[in-house]
């Protein structure tokens, strides 16, 4: 019955986990864990041997029953078992009555003593291992969540270094192709003026020569001969407006103040929306891509105002301040919707117009900005003045 209760009590010691587990080893390390065992079992029974003028014969197996605990979870399988074997062989020789010998003076109580300390010292064995594997499982595991927890950081950078590539591959074909539109407009805007205006104009004189006879033609005849001058007047100056809209002159030539200044009075004749224009008088000469950004940032705000606001006013302004370029323009019109202005905010949902507005600005190294309610919206872009843009500035106003 006693050694019953201690097998329970220490049933309930096992029960709490062990402040360090050995895995098992190989070579010297095996054999080190079976030594430990060994030892461990001399020390119980010699632990008990002292103890023996306290405890009597009573519980031959008390001591014993701790280094079985300490083997199981500290040594393993094998060396829990050659503690055992030899805890009982040590108890059976020296505390069982008649003591220094393995007779039994009650062979029935005794070998029932012994078969309870091998039953319960092999579940102690039993539960031990199962603890054992079970944390071996859960080690083994946690590792392999471990390294896919890294392989998929790994990956996830790989594939992170891959979109940036392909984003700044996208940018850098953004940026081309918008070059290669400006350069197309240009050359639109120039062959319309020297081919097809040069074409127009031998046309117009011409119909001159046919309309000073229109005395040798009839009342129709002579109406569209007059017909024909006022349309190839209207083509010619619908042909001039759109070869400037493509491309300014003016801005190669005079720069941009004096093509936003010409851009807006054409506008406001046309949308009949007034625009005031706030440009210093000397205001200097950018480079020729960041002349381009501005002025077809205005122009893209501008159309959006005449589309979208319902104003029937707007102001630009363009200054020069701590080597930047502010440029805002102010409409007084019905604003932009909230919902709109989320999709405004989001690169992924911004529209065609904003999103290259933002782009040209991006590849300068400015933003662009969009403030909107109830009493209207504001557009400001800020630009940074390279050192090379002074520099064609200053060698253009020399010139």
């Amino acid at each position: 019955m006693d050694n019953r209760l201690a097998a329970a009590g220490t049933l309930r010691t096992i029960m709490r986990p062990p402040s360090r587990i050995t895995e098992p080893e190989s070579g010297n390390g095996s054999m080190r864990r079976y030594g430990v065992a060994v030892l461990a079992a001399v020390f119980a029974l010699l632990l008990r041997h002292l103890l023996a003028p306290l405890l009597g014969d009573n519980d031959p197996f008390h001591t014993v029953w701790a280094a079985v605990v300490f083997s199981a979870w500290y040594c393993g399988f094998g060396p829990a078992i050659i503690t055992t074997l030899v805890g009982v062989a040590g108890v059976w020789y020296w505390f069982l009555p008649p003591g220094h010998s393995f007779a039994l003076e009650d062979p029935k109580a005794a070998l029932s003593a012994m078969g309870g300390f091998l039953f319960f010292s092999g579940l102690i064995i039993a539960l031990s291992e199962i603890n054992r594997r079970s944390l071996a499982k859960l080690t083994l595991a946690e590792k392999q969540l471990t390294r896919a927890h890294e392989d998929l950081e790994r990956k996830v950078e790989e594939r992170t270094a891959d979109l940036n590539m392909a984003n700044e591959s996208l940018r850098e074909l953004s940026s081309r192709l918008q070059q290669m539109q400006d350069e197309e407009r240009r050359r639109i805007a120039r062959d319309l003026h020297d081919s097809v205006g040069q074409l127009l104009a031998a046309l117009s004189m011409n119909i001159a020569v046919v309309q000073r006879q229109t005395d040798k033609l009839d009342a129709a005849g002579a109406r569209a001969v007059s017909e024909n001058v006022a349309l190839i007047d209207q083509i010619s100056s619908e042909i001039r407006t759109i070869s400037h809209l493509l491309h300014p002159p003016l801005l190669d030539a005079a720069g941009l103040a004096s093509a936003l200044r010409w851009y807006v009075e054409g506008f406001s004749q046309r949308s009949r929306i007034k625009v005031d224009v706030q440009i210093p008088t000397r205001f200097g000469r950018l480079s020729d891509e960041m002349e381009i950004a501005v002025f077809r940032m205005v122009q893209e705000c501008l159309t959006n105002i005449h589309r979208h606001s319902g104003a029937a006013s707007a102001a630009i302004r363009v200054q020069q301040e701590d080597h930047r370029i502010l440029v805002e323009v102010q409409d007084h019109g019905k604003g932009i919707p909230l919902d709109k202005q989320l999709e405004l905010r989001s690169s992924g949902r911004t529209g065609v117009g904003f999103r290259g507005m933002r782009e040209r600005l991006r590849q300068l190294g400015g933003t662009l900005e969009i403030r909107s309610d109830s009493a209207g919206t504001v557009v400001s872009a800020i630009l940074p003045l390279t050192e090379s843009t002074t520099t064609k500035a200053a060698t253009l106003r020399a010139s």
